[in-house]
């Protein structure tokens, strides 16, 4: 990725103080690291009359890849070629806007102790990308730079130069001219469009990149007549942050109009008067969901495979039609703090009889498993490596058997709605895969089938219309001989 942002000087105000608005001497070549890759800073040229500063992006495509962990979508090794093949080195995009902002984080504010007034001076810029991805096109390009005062040429760039029937491609060499401009104006303008025009971030969208939109576009941004486009995309369609960064907008217009400050319009409902009831944490609603099947299908013995530090089995114990609860789990660690939470040691007798804490592994066949009702696997399964998942199934389905198996796990669909994941990470950093809703089930039924269970589904945690619930709960329960011979 390339970019230079070039100015003219004269004896009175050299071109060179652009080095003093960077804050990077144009004498000295220097690098930065990004959390992308490498920046370089460097100067073409540099004197009197005419100083252009180089931003170079050294993308690490294999470390974008690896961050990712290929855990998004089961984890296989089949990861698409596009994660290794693809422009992320040569086309910018919001990873370019990223290293702006970080190496050039002064000059996008507006800062500079040594030349205050030129900071605050326009200058004569030329800002040059040699290849810009634009969803939209040059028109679209054009659309979006010019209202901001830029004389704007947007080149296509052809697919194949040797085969111009073919058309162009998606992406244009784009030159910015501007006298009216100040450095901060126009660094703020780069690092807000280039994604939008690129239409994808490549990091993961969070709240306060609502917050990041504003900055940057304050004093353009809700005037601008592509607002709702740049708030939308650059905001990568999140509608919530979208509707967000819109409502705080229309204040800001609302209140330039006014001439008056944001906090005199937006002060309608006193601070802290929220009274609506939060919802209950998932892994709460994650154990209601668990004890409600438990209890519709009667059982009494029950198994907590993967129990942890014990909080399921700390609900099973307060209910008293759960008259046999055993906890398993690998970690000698988490069976420690279980025991000293659920205060075994200081537990009646008629209590302390009805629950057991064990150490054993799932990947094993176990006596001690066998001959009860129901089994649990509450949020395991993802810990372990896709290739030894059949030996858990086997372990649990095929040799201890209970009648009913409850089995929970993230729906990676809902991921995108976590305003606080990175992109491309699960949600734990032990998980070794996450699946969609489909992989869950294809999964689920293909055990079901092979051990003769039958198999239902249900939702855990609020539903969302486009990418399900954030936990997703297979029911498994075991065929009787005459089913079994029926199927």
């Amino acid at each position: 990725m390339f970019l230079t942002i070039s100015t003219r000087g004269d004896d009175a105000h050299p071109a060179t103080d652009l080095g003093y608005l960077l804050h990077k001497h144009p004498g000295k070549a220097q690098k930065f690291s990004t959390s992308h890759g490498t920046a370089h800073v460097f100067y073409p040229e540099a004197d009197e009359r005419r100083c252009t500063a180089a931003l170079l992006l050294e993308i690490d495509t294999l470390a974008l890849v690896r961050r990712g962990r290929g855990k998004g979508r089961g984890g296989a090794p089949d990861a698409a070629l596009a994660q290794y093949v693809n422009d992320r080195p040569y086309a910018a995009s919001s990873l370019l806007a990223v290293a702006l902002s970080g190496v050039f984080s002064s000059a996008l504010r507006g800062v500079c102790t040594a030349r205050p007034e030129r900071a605050a001076t326009p200058l004569p810029l030329r800002i040059e990308v040699p290849a810009l991805p634009a969803r939209g096109g040059p028109d679209l390009v054009r659309r979006l730079f010019e209202p901001l005062g830029w004389s704007v040429t947007a080149d296509p760039v052809p697919l194949d130069t040797e085969f111009p029937q073919w058309g162009d491609s998606r992406y244009v060499r784009l030159v910015l001219e501007s006298e009216t401009l100040t450095l901060a104006e126009a660094l703020r303008h780069l690092y807000v469009l280039l994604p939008v025009l690129d239409d994808a971030k490549h990091y993961w969208v969070s709240s306060d990149e609502v917050d990041k939109l504003l900055r940057a576009g304050e004093g353009w941004l809700p005037a601008h007549p592509e607002q709702k486009l740049i708030t939308s995309r650059y905001l990568s369609r999140r509608w919530s942050l979208t509707r967000q960064a819109r409502e705080r907008l229309e204040l800001v217009r609302l209140a330039e109009a006014d001439d008056s400050e944001v906090e005199d319009i937006d002060n309608a409902v006193e601070e802290e008067t929220e009274t609506e009831e939060k919802p209950a944490p998932l892994a709460v609603q994650r154990r209601e969901a668990i004890l409600a099947a438990l209890r519709a299908s009667g059982a009494a013995r029950v198994l907590d495979l993967g129990c942890g530090q014990g909080e399921l089995v700390r609900e099973l114990l307060k209910d008293v039609r759960f008259t046999e609860i055993l906890g398993v789990d690998v970690s000698v660690r988490a069976l420690t703090i279980a025991a000293r939470r659920l205060r075994l040691d200081r537990m009646g007798e008629r209590q302390a009889s009805r629950v057991r804490l064990v150490q054993g592994s799932l990947a094993y066949t176990d006596k001690r498993l066998q001959g009860y009702d129901a089994a649990v696997l509450s949020e395991v399964i993802e810990h372990l490596d896709l290739p030894r998942l059949p030996a858990l199934e086997y372990a649990v389905f095929g040799h201890a058997r209970p009648r009913t198996v409850l089995v929970t796990t993230p729906n990676v669909e809902y991921n995108v709605r976590w305003e606080t994941l990175p992109a491309g990470h699960t949600r734990h950093g032990d998980h070794r895969f996450e699946w969609t809703r489909a992989e869950f089930r294809t999964w689920a039924r293909t055990v079901a089938e092979r051990h003769g269970y039958d198999v239902e589904f249900a939702p855990v945690g609020p539903e969302d219309p486009e990418v399900g619930p954030p936990t997703q709960m297979a029911l498994f329960t075991i065929k009787t001989e005459k089913e079994a011979k029926a199927a």
